[in-house]
């Protein structure tokens, strides 16, 4: 036995994209209720604070905002229930934390996302999936439109090798 402390990694997933600017566009796609369905399903809202309530795709996920700089940088728990689950249930999977960080950069906004800790066993699909809603997010920032979420779903489950008919639990 020592004293030391050990020293860990976990797995994480990290995007950047240059979106057409200004900063306040991008932010208001990843904050503003009226808009969240477009990447994130019905049902999808985040309070706009710090300790705000988030519950996206229903209620499946479930956390609070623990960082809300607009527009700069927004972070949130991310908690994953069941349909069944009570509003005081406690979820069976590690808490985790997405991040988005904007940019100004000239006419553009870097988007830095992050997303930690993951599951091993969900890497490949967690990519999968923040890649698609990133590519919705970039389609509508870009044109105002995107395709349907299962073209984006399609070619992404490719990229990282999902079985989309055997998704992890």
């Amino acid at each position: 036995m020592t004293a030391r402390g050990t020293m860990t990694t976990v797995p994480c997933v990290t995007f950047t994209r240059t979106l057409p600017g200004p900063v306040e566009k991008v932010w208001a796609h990843i904050t503003d209720t009226r808009l969240l369905p477009a990447w994130f399903g019905d049902n999808s809202t985040i309070e706009p604070r710090q300790g705000g309530r988030v519950s996206l795709m229903g209620g499946h996920i479930r956390g609070t905002v623990t960082q809300w700089q607009p527009p700069k940088k927004l972070v949130y728990t991310w908690n994953v229930f069941g349909p069944d689950d009570a509003a005081d249930a406690v979820s069976a999977f590690p808490e985790s934390y997405p991040t988005f960080e904007l940019e100004a950069r000239g006419s553009g906004v870097a988007l830095t996302f992050t997303h930690f800790p993951i599951l091993e066993r969900f890497v490949p699909q967690n990519a999968m999936g923040w890649h698609t809603m990133l590519d919705i997010i970039e389609a509508v920032v870009r044109t105002g439109k995107s395709e349907e979420r299962r073209v984006y779903t399609q070619k992404n489950a490719a990229l990282y090798g999902v079985d989309l008919n055997a998704l992890q639990r």
